[in-house]
This record gives C-alpha cells, structure tokens and sequence, in this order.
C-alpha cells in the first residue's frame, strides 16, 4: 500500500486589531490575545500543513472602519506578493467592519488563492453558504459600528449643549487638565494681543503681517502618532478662523447653536464684539440685534432690508452684501 502524499504546507498569516489605544502598553495585551489563541489554532491544523510565518500584522489603536491600516496595508501586500496561503484572525470584524471593504478584500483573496479563517466563528470562504455565513456577520458587525458611532454622537452632542470641552484640538491660550480646560497665562496674553493688533491693523492681511514681524508663532503641536503640526507664521485662513472663534469669550458653538461654555474666557465680549464688527461678521451695536437696526458713524439709525427683487446678493465693487441698508423714514414735522 502506497503511503499517503505529503500534504503542501500552507503558510498562514495571523491579523490582530483593537479599536483603542487603551491598555495597549501593557505587557500582555489585547493584540497579544488575539494572536496567542490564533497560534493555538494553527498548530491544531499542523496535520493539514499549516504553518505559521514570522511576520506580524498588528494594527493598535485603529478603526475597524477603513482599510487605511499600515499592518493590513503590508498583509495585503504579501498577498499580492503570494507569500501567504491563509489568513487567520480572531474574529471577521478584527478584518474589517464593512461590507463593501470585505467584498473587495474576498476578491483579492480569490485572485491569489487565499484562504479567510476566523478562529472563533466556523465557516469556510470557498463554498457558497461560508460566504452567506461572512455577509451575515459583517452585516452585524456594520450595524454594531453604526450604533457606536450614532451614539458617540449623541454624548458629543449633549455635552456640547451643557458647554463642556469634549476634546479635539486645544484653542491657543487653554491646556488641558484632567479633562478640563484652564488658561495658560501666557498663551492667554498672545491671545488678546492678536485681537487687539487686529482692531488697530485694520485687515486680516496686515494682521499677519505684523504677527510676522514679532515672530508671534502658531500653536505647535504633536500628536499621538508622532505627528506635529504648527509651530510657524499664521495664515490669513488661518487667522480668519482664529479671530471669529467664540470659544475665547467662553461659548462653546455646535451645529449653529451657541451654548454658554463652563471654561474661563480669556477675552471681554466688547474686544471680541469689535473685532466681529470690523470683520463684517455682525453689525453694530445691541439694538441692531433686538431691532434690526444699524447705527451709522454719524449717529443715524439704519434698517437692514433685503432686496425685494432680486435673489442675488446686492454687489458693490468687490464686497458682497447679502443685506441692504436703507434710511429709517423720520416722522414728518408737527406742524
């Protein structure tokens, strides 16, 4: 009786993922749990051929929501390169969390003769129902990705309405203490000195300018990546931004809305009302808000009307007004 053929070793690649950065610098983390129970698995199948190549693919602290990960990047790399015969991951949504990502990520395997095994959920991508068995997790595993996402939405947005900071990129003049943001003293002078600088250059342009000449820099800033970011001259854009941010006169704006903000303000309302003013942001003075009234340099009152027949905004040389301001009729003369 002849001996049975020697099986071809199958060489199998092991993906791990986690969402978050959480408990990744421990010493036995999630990664490490997902890989170690992948490796038990592929030594079960030793008498099929497998066998575990040395490379890893480990991806901390990214979304399950794209494929722009550089571990899955090099994976999918070595596939196309036929170096891998199987790709074995704890669970389909370690893969990827979308339908439309995954389709294009069977197409590969298929293309390269690639097998897909998910350790903890049985199926097989080569038979029709293997690949019914995939679409119906992968439909969860979206809907699962949604629902977090709608719900990290909604605490964003209840956090804003009740003024509280929820992250994001530090404004210049606040640093962030236990969750909490608090002036920066320093910061907090360069902030009200930019304003002011602004009321007497007149433009956003000479503004820059004059930051220029007093080597007033941007805020640098390094990110968890290693990344860093600013640290040079403003930009016009940029300090066109910076100049209507209400968050400095302690509001926090969210979706159109102004919400009163729980962090110290580092500038007066007047400062910061005049700045706007000068920019064409708002008109003058508190009864143009309750009235609709505007206040002329010569003391007259002013009512904002628009246009009656004409949609466009109404154009004078090179500035668009979407307002135009007409005389208030004065009462006729008691006779």
């Amino acid at each position: 009786m002849m001996p049975p053929a020697p099986r071809k070793a199958a060489r199998c690649a092991i993906y791990t993922r986690k969402s978050t950065e959480h408990n990744l610098d421990l010493e036995f983390n999630s990664l490490d749990a997902q890989r170690e129970a992948c490796e038990a698995y592929i030594k079960s199948q030793a008498h099929e051929g497998w066998r575990l190549i040395r490379t890893r693919y480990d991806d901390g602290g990214l979304s399950g929501a794209s494929l722009d990960r550089p571990a899955l990047q090099e994976l999918l790399d070595d596939v196309r390169a036929w170096k891998v015969d199987i790709i074995a991951v704890y669970k389909v949504d370690r893969l990827t969390r979308s339908l439309a990502d995954f389709a294009k990520l069977v197409e590969l395997f298929d293309q390269h003769s690639v097998s897909f095994v998910s350790i903890t959920q049985s199926f097989n991508t080569t038979t029709s129902m293997g690949r019914l068995t995939l679409n119906v997790l992968l439909s969860f595993a979206q809907f699962e990705r949604e629902v977090i996402g709608e719900r990290v939405r909604d605490k964003i947005a209840a956090s804003k309405r009740k003024g509280i900071w929820v992250g994001g990129p530090i404004p210049l003049g606040y640093a962030s203490v236990g969750k909490k943001l608090v002036i920066v003293p320093e910061e907090a002078e360069t902030v009200r000195t930019m304003f002011r600088l602004y009321l007497e250059c007149g433009s956003v342009g000479a503004l820059a300018e004059e930051l220029g000449r007093r080597n007033i820099a941007s805020k640098a800033r390094t990110f968890a990546s290693g990344r860093s970011k600013g640290g040079g001259r403003y930009s016009v854009g940029a300090l066109a931004h910076f100049l209507k941010n209400r968050f400095y006169v302690g509001d926090v704006a969210y979706r159109g809305e102004i919400h009163a903000g729980e962090h110290e303000p580092i500038l007066d309302r007047a400062t910061f009302d005049a700045v706007q003013v000068q920019a064409g942001r708002m008109c003058p003075g508190k009864a143009c808000a309750r009235r609709g009234l505007a206040r002329h340099s010569d003391g007259a009152n002013f009512r904002r009307s628009r246009q009656p027949d004409d949609a466009q905004p109404f154009k004078q040389g090179r500035r668009s007004l979407s307002l135009l301001c007409v005389p208030r009729p004065s009462a006729a003369p008691q006779g």
